[in-house]
């Protein structure tokens, strides 16, 4: 028995909805690990495998088709570049203002998210890069299987 449906419409709505709501539950801890990675264990790069794994777990249950309709094939390459872009900025902002990524904003109160300066800045660009690297990554196997299903 296989686990989705020929025409890629997902499982069955028990089990979409179940997925769906801890989709929500994943995104939000992956947004804590990398907000708070200057502070705790995790970062920008376990935050960013966490957040890709929300959005793995929705295209398993609800079928690459439903997906692409919210979703783009070409989203995780437009936000890999744009996270590559924000964290080259940071290093440039840090070298404007006199070191390549010298931290150029306030340090804050210890132990409280904006205490890292530009750390939890760099955390997030890593973070979504990471999460839609790997979801990428994800997205392409799953269409070479398709296409590799297809021809066979």
């Amino acid at each position: 028995m296989q686990a989705t449906s020929e025409s890629g419409g997902g499982l069955s709505p028990i089990v979409k909805t179940v997925a769906r709501w801890m989709a929500g539950f994943i995104l939000v801890f992956g947004l804590s690990v990398v907000l708070y990675g200057h502070l705790t264990p995790g970062g920008g790069f376990a935050g960013g495998v966490v957040l890709s794994a929300a959005f793995i777990l929705v295209v398993l249950s609800h079928g690459r088709r439903e997906v692409l309709q919210i979703l783009s094939e070409r989203a995780p390459t437009i936000y890999d570049g744009l996270a590559a872009l924000a964290f080259l900025l940071l290093a440039v902002l840090g070298y404007a203002a006199g070191g390549f990524f010298l931290n150029f904003l306030p340090k804050g109160q210890p132990f409280q998210l904006w205490s890292g300066g530009i750390i939890p800045l760099c955390n997030l660009a890593i973070g979504v890069k990471v999460g839609a690297c790997l979801f990428g990554v994800f997205a392409a196997l799953a269409v070479f299987r398709h296409l590799h299903q297809r021809s066979a």
